[in-house]
């Protein structure tokens, strides 16, 4: 299937050593034997430590490394416990599993799997991130791997069933199972400050978050859909939840996916401009790090082996395109999600140009940057430079 180049408003942007954080990324899977030999292998090659710097641009080498790896590590998780492994079809047996390591997050010192390769290096990840983290970072970040862990565990239960969920079941349970949520606090981490809770917390600012999450995940499922579907193995995919709930075709399933995405990047703009205006600059610093979270997904998406298969070639976009197909502003009929159109205000907010220039009439949600030489502070947290 033709995936066509989707709506990204957001501009590209990677730290300027991302060669040497995915050498580093590669040296660290190996190292702690991430996976099996030949999951290993795939896994160095799809330039992870490579995403990474693009989620964090101008962020602290040391954090962009440790997400770096704490991705790897995510895949293999998923790809091995879950994808490939007997686990991922036997959720009675994978969820204690989960939970020893989810231990090990919580208290790395735990005497549990010592001479399991994941866990090993979980305790890594955990240990090096008490460098960067304040205790409550730490403390969301375990909360948000335990949410992914649920949600590993309930896709394997349709995994045993071989059954589809229906498009509010999914798109509720895609907030938590593209392991988009759990990365959230290193994105704090690489800028050296802390998100207080009452901005964090807040509705609107939660629901900016989770607008997020699902313009990565939709694009995932783009993206991925040639490697899923062309397996033998069980999948679950946007696209297949519309062909099976709604009897669509392929081609008909991907415009409407593609116009469902659009519409929520057109929200996420909105909501995004509205909250710079008047937020701090740590607020502003996080919705920064969302935008770019989304175009580092995006660019890696349309890139890495993961997904354009060189074995078997995938037709992904090589561009994108600078206008949405669907620029409503209805709610989309997915009552898990609805909610976040009544977070937005109804007039619109100019956008804040970009390095000081008017911003272009035909890209009216503009994307606004902190400049790099702004340094971001917190009660209790130095700042830190950009790198």
């Amino acid at each position: 299937m033709l995936i066509p180049p989707v709506y990204s408003p957001i501009p590209p942007a990677i730290h300027p050593r991302h060669k040497l954080i995915d050498q580093q990324t590669a040296a660290w899977a190996r190292t702690f034997d991430i996976g099996s030999p030949e999951l290993r292998e795939k896994l160095v090659g799809q330039e992870i430590g490579t995403f990474a710097a693009r989620i964090l641009p101008e962020g602290d080498e040391e954090v962009i490394s440790l997400l770096a790896d704490f991705v790897l590590w995510l895949f293999g998780v998923d790809d091995g416990h879950c994808e490939e492994g007997e686990l991922g079809t036997d959720p009675k047996e994978l969820v204690p599993e989960l939970s020893r390591l989810l231990r090990i997050a919580q208290n790395p010192e735990a005497a549990m799997l010592t001479g399991d390769s994941l866990a090993a290096g979980l305790r890594d990840l955990r240990r090096r991130m008490e460098q960067h983290a304040t205790p409550a970072q730490l403390a969301r970040w375990v909360d948000a791997l335990r949410e992914y862990f649920l949600s590993v565990v309930w896709e394997a239960s349709h995994r045993s069933k071989n059954t589809v969920p229906d498009l509010n079941d999914y798109a509720l349970m895609r907030l938590y199972d593209g392991a988009t949520s759990v990365v959230m606090p290193l994105l704090e981490m690489g800028y050296g400050y802390e998100l207080q809770p009452h901005e964090r917390d807040a509705t609107s600012v939660r629901a900016a978050a989770e607008m997020a999450y699902f313009i990565i995940t939709w694009d995932n499922d783009l993206f991925s859909y040639h490697k899923e579907s062309r397996g033998q193995q069980y999948y679950l995919n946007v696209l297949r939840v519309l062909e099976h709930h709604h009897g669509l075709e392929p081609a008909e399933a991907l415009e409407v996916a593609v116009a469902q995405r659009d519409r929520v990047m057109c929200l996420f703009l909105r909501l995004r401009d509205h909250l710079s205006a008047s937020g701090s600059p740590q607020l502003r610093q996080y919705l920064e790090s969302l935008s770019c979270f989304i175009r580092a997904a995006q660019d890696w998406g349309i890139s890495s082996h993961r997904y354009t298969t060189p074995e078997d070639p995938a037709e992904l976009p090589t561009t994108f395109r600078d206008t949405p197909t669907d620029d409503s502003e209805e709610p989309l009929d997915i009552p898990a999600i609805a909610w976040w159109w009544d977070a937005v205000p109804e007039k619109r907010v100019p956008a804040v140009p970009q390095g000081g220039l008017p911003v272009n009439g035909d890209t009216a949600l503009g994307v606004p940057h902190l400049p790099v030489t702004d340094h971001v502070t917190a009660a209790g947290h130095d700042s830190r430079s950009f790198a």
